[in-house]
């Protein structure tokens, strides 16, 4: 069995957080952490682990009522950014962003972020765009494409 994530380092946009598993909901959407501006991210856990070949996706909010959460600047993210992920057993998997892109949530590539993939790749996701106020919700979804550089 691949080891767990369980630390998130993204030094560009200054993210520490811890990693916590995240399954489905009831209706069979993902889950995603819980609503607080303190909460860390979350590994979809049904798929790869990072640094194991296929998608390993990592959610977290963009902000809360309370304010900025930990993807508070995820679009800020640039091509050839490191991303760290540590691992259960000691390890590190370090990522290269290849690239960022803001999809409509009417229209969110399901089969691009998702879908499987030979190589290890990483996907962090969260909320974006315009905030409808009436609906509580973002429009968009964030999404940062990156590719396994190395672990150690």
């Amino acid at each position: 069995m691949a080891p767990a994530p369980v630390h998130l380092d993204i030094p560009r946009i200054e993210v520490h957080s811890d990693l916590i598993a995240l399954g489905l909901n009831p209706d069979g959407t993902v889950a995603v952490p819980p609503t607080d501006p303190h909460a860390p991210a979350g590994w979809y856990q049904y798929l790869a682990s990072p640094g194991e070949p296929g998608p390993a996706i990592l959610l977290g909010h963009v902000d809360t009522y309370e304010g900025p959460a930990v993807f508070y600047r995820l679009n800020q993210l640039q091509p050839a950014d490191n991303i760290f992920v540590g691992l259960a057993d000691g390890r590190t998997a370090v990522f290269a962003v290849e690239s960022v892109r803001t999809y409509p949530k009417r229209s969110f590539p399901t089969e691009a972020v998702y879908g499987q993939t030979p190589e290890p790749v990483l996907r962090l996701i969260t909320c974006g765009g315009t905030f409808d106020r009436s609906r509580r919700t973002y429009l968009s979804n964030v999404v940062v494409y990156a590719t396994l550089v190395t672990r150690y």
